[in-house]
């Protein structure tokens, strides 16, 4: 990223499938470029010729907000996928053209280039590729692309790109057994997303937005083991935001962890559905190859209720496999 006069690096954060049984836990990164005065203005305000801030009925527009949106709607992934796809579809910083992946593993490659390493020590992620688009159509993303772009060059704001660290079962299962605290293998997706968003010379000063998770207020002392080359100030912590100050060579951070976040900014509700979007392209892999070791189980999103009804139908095939269940079941 290079620096610009009065500009300002503004990062938002979010997961996706933090509490399920099965797949992964994804955490994104989306990362934008904007003139200071706009910092404190209502992006989606700013950019209403082109995006929503919800799902409307009969609104050509693209709706960028809560994953959880999108998802709970039965053209939940076309959402989800118009809004990722759409967005790494728009010119780079110096005007030249943009594509995403057109499968699955090239898609990969773009947002989390080490996912593609382990993709075949699971037997159900082994060997799957499918088209993207997986939903919908190339040309209604390129329809939205056109708009956005428009309406991102009318409010001076840029999309620099996304960032997506894809954390499998097994994995998680490992760092969790290592750090005895799921917060913690969160935490540390966060950071490095946060160092591979924000390289350590990046020259232009850096506003990171994260959403909170689970009540916590306090996170000085992540953020000084983390960044042990800055003096940090807190600024405010509180139940709604905690918002912190690292003054750290060339430029200073703001970073802050926002209650709802996704709703308060738009950059976080891009990262939560980068997040969902990809841990769904997760699910598809993961489905597909259960119904063709089990054809008849239903397909399962991984949330508990659900997932403890699929693995008690798919638990013949489990035996017969001598699968390693740490590789499968989450184990928080």
């Amino acid at each position: 990223m290079s620096g610009g006069e009065g500009t300002s690096i503004v990062v938002g954060i979010d997961e996706a499938g933090y509490g399920p049984m099965l797949g992964p836990l994804v955490v994104s990164a989306t990362v934008f470029r904007t003139p200071r005065e706009l910092l404190e203005t209502n992006w989606w305000q700013r950019l209403r010729s082109a995006i929503l801030p919800r799902p409307r009925a009969r609104d050509a527009r693209l709706a960028v907000c809560d994953s959880k949106l999108l998802s709970a709607r039965d053209d939940g992934l076309h959402r989800l996928e118009q809004a990722a796809l759409t967005f790494l579809s728009l010119p780079d910083e110096r005007g030249e053209p943009r594509r995403y992946g057109p499968t699955l593993r090239r898609l990969l490659a773009q947002l989390d280039p080490a996912a593609v390493a382990w993709l075949d020590e699971y037997p159900w992620y082994r060997g799957a590729d499918f088209a993207i688009p997986a939903a919908g159509t190339a040309d209604a993303i390129r329809t939205h692309c056109n708009a956005v772009h428009a309406g991102f060059a009318r409010s001076g704001i840029r999309f620099v790109g996304a960032h997506v660290e894809v954390l499998p079962e097994g994995r998680f299962n490992r760092l969790l057994e290592a750090t005895r605290n799921k917060s913690v293998v969160l935490w540390g997706q966060v950071v490095r997303l946060l160092l591979l968003a924000c390289p350590a010379d990046e020259p232009t000063p850096v506003f990171a937005y994260i959403d909170k998770q689970g009540g916590r207020s306090r996170y000085a002392a992540g953020l000084m083991a983390a960044f042990d080359d800055a003096h940090l100030e807190i600024v405010e912590e509180g139940p709604q935001r905690s918002a912190y100050r690292l003054l750290r060579r060339p430029a200073p951070w703001m970073v802050q962890f926002v209650e709802e976040g996704e709703r308060h900014h738009l950059p976080v509700a891009l990262a939560s559905i980068f997040s969902k979007y990809v841990r769904e392209l997760f699910m598809l892999a993961f489905n597909e190859y259960w119904s063709r070791r089990a054809p008849g189980v239903a397909p399962t999103a991984g949330y508990h209720a659900d997932a403890e009804r699929f693995l008690r139908q798919i638990e013949p095939h489990v035996r017969l496999m001598r699968l390693d269940r740490s590789l499968l079941i989450r184990t928080r």
